[in-house]
């Protein structure tokens, strides 16, 4: 054997010894840095479960959220008293004037990675019945429903849901409305909005899409004794 070989075979069995040792000390870094990596995710999001965390509002009717493609930030965990009486008329829901939000209400959804996506939409009461609803227009309409927006993929996985009405909390259950009459009934018009186009042809630019939430958690229903329609 040459004497470069029996160099370079040294230099090999050296790194390699080096490797070697060095291993642990690697090992022993990537744990530290996954630690403080899960610390940095797991404390902010602990406390946000505790504190809460609202969406963002924006004015429908504003530019801003025309600019931002007609949405705003969202919330994680929605946090308020729990209501745990049934409500048998809902429409008292008309009078919530909150300084910030109007009318509107936040909805708490479930995601497949645990984590709630809450955001900000418009009730639409009607005696015992409620419905939330939504609508998609522009460039949403080419992901087509539920897929355009988030909150509607979540409540068609799991129809499981907390809203926030005059600062308390609602658990309850959703039921996508896929009787078009019925949609039709309660808006006063088509839920398909349609125009003229530059083709002169017509085309689909909106399309509003309801749901019935029922209430969950609660004592059943009883003619007797039921909750007023109001938000004490």
């Amino acid at each position: 054997m040459s004497p470069f070989n029996v160099e370079a075979g040294g230099r090999l069995l050296q790194v390699t010894e080096n490797v070697a040792q060095g291993e642990p000390k690697m090992k022993k870094a990537l744990k530290v840095s996954l630690l403080v990596i899960g610390a940095l995710v797991v404390v902010p999001l602990l406390t946000l479960r505790v504190t809460g965390l609202e969406p963002r509002y924006v004015d429908p009717a504003s530019e801003e959220f025309a600019n931002s493609g007609r949405t705003a930030w969202p919330g994680l965990w929605l946090k308020g008293e729990v209501v745990r009486e049934p409500v048998t008329n809902w429409d008292w829901v008309r009078e919530v004037n909150d300084p910030v939000r109007g009318n509107s209400i936040m909805l708490e959804t479930r995601t497949w990675y645990g984590i709630p996506h809450s955001v900000t939409i418009g009730l639409t009461p009607r005696g015992d019945k409620l419905y939330i609803r939504g609508t998609e227009q522009g460039s949403r309409l080419d992901k087509g429903f539920p897929y355009s927006k988030a909150w509607w993929t979540n409540v068609i996985r799991d129809p499981r849901v907390r809203m926030k009405i005059g600062g308390k909390i609602y658990e309850m259950t959703v039921v996508l409305v896929t009787d078009g009459a019925e949609v039709t009934e309660i808006m006063g018009r088509d839920p398909i909005r349609k125009e003229i186009g530059p083709d002169g042809k017509q085309q689909v630019v909106g399309v509003a899409h309801y749901f019935r939430v029922f209430q969950r958690n609660v004592p059943e229903y009883r003619s007797v004794s039921t909750v007023a329609s109001s938000n004490e």
